[in-house]
C-alpha cells in the first residue's frame, strides 16, 4: 500500500487571499488560524457547499478565528468550484484515500486545532463549539460518539450500527486499552501539531483507527462527546466498502498489537503442546473415554513448535515496530534488550538442539540393537518426536536470536 508522507504539503494549493484564486503559494504561517474545519472530499458537489457555507456561518458567528478547508481527492463532478464558491479553501490531494487525502489536509491547514468532518451533511458543523471547548481546555483528541448522540433513521445501515462499529471499538478498546466507544466516528477535533507528531500513514479508511490507536499508545489526552448522525445528502452510494473496509479496519488493529496477534496465543500453544508433549513421551493419556497416544504425541510437538514461532514472530513484530517508530517505546523491550544477549540465544539455542541430537542417538542405537530391523513404532516415537522437536526449537531458537541481535541493532534497543 502506497503511503503518503505525514509532512507532504500539495505544491497546488491555493493562494491564501481571495479563495477562488488556485495559483500555487507558499504555505502561510502554521498558526495563522485558531481553527481548521476539515472536510476530505471525493464527488461531493451534491454536499459540499452546504457543509462548507454551515462551517463558515459558524465560525463567523462564534467569532472563531478559522478556516474551511477542503482535501479535494480528485473530485470529477466539480465539487473543487463549488467548494470555494461557498467559502473554502480548497486543496488537490492526488494520492487516492480517506486517509490520504485527510494526511494531506492536516498538513496543509493554517492553524493550532482541527475539526475534521465528512462533506457529506451526515454531520451538524453548528455543533463543533464543544469539540473546540475541549480542545482549548487541553485535550489532544476529542473524539465524537454517534452512539451517544444519537443516530437517525436511516443514517447509519443496521449491519454498521449493530455489529461493525460496536465489534471493531469493542476490540479496540480491548487492545489498547482506550476510553473511545465510537472508533470511526468521522467528526473529531484534535491539536495539528500533536496529531502530525504521530506519524499517522494508512491511506484508506483505517485511518480513523490508526489516528485513535495511536493517540492512546502515545499517552494523548482523549475524550469523547456526542455527536449526532443524520442520513447524509447525497443520491449516489458512500464510499464506504463494508466488508473489505471493515476487514482493514480489523487488520490495522491486529498488526498494531502483536500481543494478541502473536504473543498470547504463542505462549497458549506453546505451553498446551509442551505439556502435552512430556504426558504423551511419558505414556498414553486416558480421558472423557478416549485414549491418546503417538498420533496425539506428533501433533501436540507439532502446536509446540506453532506456539514457539508465534512467541518470537511477536518479539520480532514489537522490536520492528518500535525501532521504526510505528509504536513508540516500551520499556519492557528496554528490559528485554538488559537482560538479553546473543550469546545466551545462542548457548541456550545449541544446548536444545545437543538434547535433540543425543535423543535421536539413543534412538539410533536403539535401533541398532534390533540389528536395523523393525521397532515398536509407539515405542520409538516417544524417542524419535522429542529428538525432532529438540532439533528444530534448538535451531529457531539460535536462528531467532540472530534475528533479534539483528533487530536490536538500532541505538534505542541494546540486543547484542
Amino acid at each position: 500500500m502506497t503511503t503518503l508522507d505525514p509532512t507532504y504539503v500539495p505544491s497546488t494549493i491555493p493562494a491564501a487571499a481571495p479563495a477562488s484564486e488556485s495559483s500555487p503559494s507558499a504555505v502561510a504561517p502554521a498558526d495563522e488560524f485558531e481553527l481548521t474545519i476539515l472536510m476530505p472530499c471525493l464527488n461531493e458537489a451534491e454536499t459540499v457547499a452546504t457543509c462548507v457555507r454551515t462551517a463558515r456561518a459558524w465560525l463567523d458567528e462564534q467569532g472563531v478565528s478559522g478556516e474551511v478547508l477542503v482535501a479535494d481527492n480528485g473530485s470529477t463532478d466539480g465539487s473543487q468550484q463549488l467548494a470555494i464558491d461557498a467559502g473554502a479553501r480548497v486543496v488537490p490531494i492526488p494520492e487516492r484515500g480517506y486517509g490520504a487525502a485527510l494526511i494531506g489536509g492536516i498538513a496543509a491547514a493554517r492553524s493550532t486545532y482541527i475539526v475534521m468532518g465528512d462533506a457529506d451533511d451526515s454531520y451538524d458543523f453548528t455543533a463543533l463549539q464543544v469539540f473546540l471547548d475541549n480542545l482549548r481546555a487541553g485535550d489532544e483528541l476529542v473524539m465524537g460518539n454517534r452512539f451517544l448522540g444519537g443516530i437517525e433513521k436511516g443514517a447509519m445501515p443496521p449491519l454498521h450500527r449493530y455489529l461493525g462499529n460496536p465489534v471493531l471499538s469493542t476490540v479496540g478498546r480491548v487492545l489498547f486499552r482506550l476510553p473511545v466507544k465510537d472508533f470511526h466516528c468521522g467528526l473529531r477535533g484534535f491539536r495539528r501539531d500533536t496529531i502530525q507528531g504521530l506519524g499517522l500513514r494508512t491511506t484508506g479508511m483505517e485511518f480513523a483507527s490508526e489516528m485513535v490507536v495511536k493517540a492512546g499508545l502515545r499517552g494523548l489526552k482523549i475524550s469523547e462527546v456526542p455527536t449526532t448522525l443524520r442520513p447524509d445528502g447525497r443520491s449516489r452510494k458512500p464510499h464506504l466498502r463494508t466488508w473489505s473496509d471493515g476487514w482493514r479496519h480489523l487488520r490495522f488493529l491486529m498488526l498494531y498489537s502483536p500481543r494478541f496477534l502473536f504473543l498470547y496465543p504463542g505462549l497458549a500453544m506453546f505451553s498446551v503442546g509442551l505439556t502435552l508433549t512430556i504426558a504423551l513421551v511419558i505414556g498414553r493419556i486416558h480421558a472423557f473415554g478416549v485414549v491418546f497416544d503417538v498420533a496425539a504425541l506428533v501433533y501436540a510437538a507439532a502446536l509446540t513448535v506453532i506456539g514457539f514461532q508465534a512467541v518470537t514472530f511477536g518479539l520480532f513484530t514489537k522490536i520492528y515496530a518500535v525501532t521504526k517508530g510505528f509504536l513508540p517505546a516500551d520499556s519492557r523491550i528496554d528490559e528485554l534488550g538488559g537482560k538479553f544477549k546473543l550469546e545466551r540465544g545462542l548457548l541456550l539455542g545449541v544446548l536444545t538442539l545437543l538434547a535433540g541430537v543425543i535423543t535421536a542417538l539413543v534412538s539410533l542405537w536403539r535401533w541398532r540393537d534390533v540389528g536395523f530391523g523393525e521397532l515398536d513404532p509407539s515405542r520409538q516415537l516417544r524417542v524419535v518426536v522429542p529428538a525432532a522437536l529438540g532439533v528444530i526449537l534448538g535451531a529457531s531458537t539460535i536462528f531467532a536470536s540472530l534475528f533479534l541481535s539483528i533487530l536490536g541493532m538500532d541505538k534505542h534497543i541494546d540486543l547484542t
